[in-house]
């Protein structure tokens, strides 16, 4: 059974277990459900690495699906300090572009974005240790922020060793660990409710909800898996 979120408005720190686990479509949902509460909420990634040029401007589907999915709209340079062009780990597409990421201004940001709503979500990049200079990386910018953060655990062989190890990475620092949500990324994956059944014995936090493979991926519908309805299928052939 999936337990809820808290109540009211809040603001958390999304990681994962990997890249392409599934963190933005949880945060979108995050956010989604937090809008339809009437929070006025907003959306960081601090960065993002894979842009495009549209419409005049520089562009990254994970941060677009953010900005769209809040009700506080800001600056791109606000809410995405550093949107890199070059499709690679954040140290080297940083390396790549000629850019400095600066922790600093990171914070200098989140601070601003703070005083203009009531909530925020923030989306790290990639898995939970991801450099993002020589001497900084995304559990610092956790720990930095001093937010709590939800976990997101995506589904597929070999998870149960990747989202424990996070999450004694997210324990090391000192952070507190909201939840976790479960992200069906091998559709075909086996024994679905052993694995779940195996984090949830062992991860000290709720599991916030069960993500199916959804055939198109959109934040209401994400939204309707977190929280306290039991959605979670069994796959166990």
């Amino acid at each position: 059974m999936n337990h809820p979120l808290p109540t009211g408005n809040f603001s958390c720190f999304v990681t994962g277990t990997d890249t392409e686990i599934g963190k933005t479509l949880v945060s979108a949902a995050l956010l989604y459900i937090l809008v339809q509460r009437g929070v006025q909420v907003a959306a960081m990634k601090p960065v993002a690495a894979g842009a495009e040029w549209r419409n005049g401007a520089w562009h990254n589907d994970d941060a677009d699906m953010l900005a769209h999915s809040a009700n506080v709209p800001l600056p791109p340079t606000l809410t995405t300090p550093y949107l890199l062009r070059t499709p690679a780990a954040p140290h080297i597409a940083a390396a790549i572009d000629k850019v400095v990421i600066d922790p600093a201004h990171i914070q200098q940001c989140f601070n601003h974005v703070r005083t203009q709503c009531e909530a925020v979500i923030v989306e790290g990049v990639g898995g939970f240790r991801v450099p993002l200079t020589d001497h900084f990386d995304t559990a610092d910018l956790a720990q930095q922020l001093a937010l709590p953060v939800i976990l997101v655990a995506g589904l597929r062989l070999g998870c149960i060793s990747q989202a424990l190890l996070t999450v004694e990475a997210i324990q090391v620092r000192g952070l507190q660990l909201m939840g976790w949500v479960a992200n069906t990324v091998d559709p075909h994956m086996g024994h679905v409710a052993a694995n779940l059944q195996a984090l949830a014995q062992r991860i000290p936090a709720p599991l916030l909800g069960h993500i199916p493979r959804l055939l198109e991926p959109s934040a209401s519908v994400a939204a309707s898996f977190i929280g306290t309805q039991d959605h979670t299928a069994s796959n166990d052939a």
